[in-house]
């Protein structure tokens, strides 16, 4: 099983050059999304993960995307704006704070509990029911 990293490194800025508060993350499980533009499950699986946002993020769960090419500023925000994506994307990569594995290959997306701690891994293309499921079967419940 992966365990947390002990020191909590800085989110960082999104698409939009703001900086992501802390506060974001406090008492939310996350779904941490790998993402590039040439990857055509990637885009497939946008829509998806944008309802997902839409629906739970007052509800405990936020959806976190992170650029796999590392792009940043104009390029993160012009990519980001292609897909439509419409949760925040940071600009830096969270999984030293997060103890998440190097990603080989994409889409690849982690479930983060509400302590900091990954919990499950989704290889491949998801959809906002196979995320919810992946939640539940790592201990998140519906408010």
């Amino acid at each position: 099983m992966l365990t947390a990293c002990s020191q909590a490194e800085p989110l960082g800025t999104d698409q939009y050059g703001k900086q992501v508060p802390e506060s974001l993350l406090a008492e939310q499980w996350l779904v941490i999304n790998y993402w590039a533009a040439w990857c055509v499950p990637c885009r497939k699986e946008i829509p998806e993960l944008n309802a997902l946002h839409d629906e739970w993020h007052n509800q405990g769960i936020q959806v976190l995307g992170v650029n796999y090419d590392q792009l940043q500023g104009e390029e993160l925000l012009a990519d980001s704006q292609q897909l439509g994506i419409e949760f925040p994307v940071l600009s830096t990569n969270p999984a030293l704070r997060f103890n998440l594995p190097d990603v080989r290959g994409l889409p690849v997306t982690y479930i983060v509990n509400q302590q900091g701690q990954p919990v499950s891994q989704l290889r491949g293309e998801q959809n906002a029911a196979s995320i919810l499921q992946a939640l539940r079967e790592a201990g998140w419940s519906a408010p």
